[in-house]
């Protein structure tokens, strides 16, 4: 008999609800699949103990919904993910602060952490947002998006609703953590790890051939982009780098850093977004926290785009 559990749409949306142990212009940027010196956390009231604010765990915050409109898609099937920010009144939102060259950023990530995109949908003016997905496994998924309304006193915020895909479900575990990750023939080694309630930093060096990476290429406003998810529940931390080009101090590579703060202890996987030769490319790493990256063994779980 097949190993894979067959699974229809609704059973993937139990998956999705339930099943959390398995465990951001247009168009597609990274993929991973089978394979100011600030934190950007986003400023959602949903807190851990100790007072570290966390993003990602709820459908409304401060009188702002997710409203997805597309709440299942097949597994290796193009699909159109639709989608609206809604008021207190229900209407949907218009008008949105860009941050870093987009009004809005959105992740889709499977809860085993293994499938990860980072898309720039497109805003309508009836403000339905949408792009092209296109999921390889079967699973409970989380839509993250990450916006800061134009309105007076508005904070950026991160709201998080549950993706079914359908087919055959293979559940996988978490990947190993390591230290150093491969993606289309580069190499990005981390440096430093995770603490619980306390900033640290984070050196992501990038080297391919063995020669480090020194022509970087701005990426939405930035050398790198770096996304945090705490494995089983998937609370997000979306952390952003020191420096930017063109500041006269930062340079392009081959070295990126950032300083984040884990709300808790636990695995996390992160994910960074690097532009090379006109092509962006992620790079996943699975950190514990409280511990430095790991011995230096190999992930080859990345993948370009």
């Amino acid at each position: 008999m097949h190993t894979g559990l067959k699974i229809t749409a609704f059973a993937a949306a139990l998956a999705a609800t339930f099943g959390t142990a398995y465990g951001i212009g247009q168009g597609l940027d990274p993929v991973v699949a089978d394979r100011a010196p600030e934190s950007h956390a986003s400023s959602s009231p949903a807190r851990e103990r100790g007072g570290d604010a966390v993003g990602g765990l709820r459908i409304s915050e401060r009188g702002y919904t997710l409203d997805l409109r597309t709440p299942r898609v097949a597994a290796g099937q193009p699909a159109d993910l639709r989608f609206t920010v809604r008021d207190t009144s229900g209407r949907p939102v218009t008008e949105f602060r860009r941050e870093h060259d987009k009004e809005l950023h959105l992740i889709v990530a499977s809860r085993d952490l293994r499938t990860y995109r980072h898309l720039h949908p497109v805003r309508a003016a009836d403000g339905t947002w949408s792009t092209p997905v296109e999921l390889p496994h079967a699973g409970g998924y989380r839509v993250f998006a990450d916006f800061t309304p134009e309105a007076e006193g508005a904070r950026n915020l991160t709201l998080g609703a549950d993706l079914a895909v359908s087919g055959s479900y293979h559940p996988q575990e978490l990947p190993r953590a390591a230290a150093t990750a491969r993606v289309d023939g580069y190499e990005v080694e981390l440096t430093g790890g995770l603490r619980p309630g306390r900033s640290s930093e984070l050196r992501l060096t990038v080297s391919r051939d063995g020669a480090p990476v020194t022509d970087l290429e701005p990426h939405l406003g930035a050398y790198g982009h770096l996304v945090a998810l705490r494995s089983g529940d998937l609370a997000y931390l979306h952390v952003h780098p020191h420096g930017e080009p063109g500041d006269g101090t930062t340079p392009s590579g081959p070295e990126v850093s950032f300083t984040a703060t884990a709300p808790s202890g636990g695995s996390y996987r992160l994910f960074l977004d690097f532009k090379h030769g006109g092509v962006v490319r992620t790079a996943a790493f699975t950190v514990p926290a409280g511990q430095s990256a790991g011995a230096p063994e190999h992930a080859e779980d990345g993948h370009g785009h």
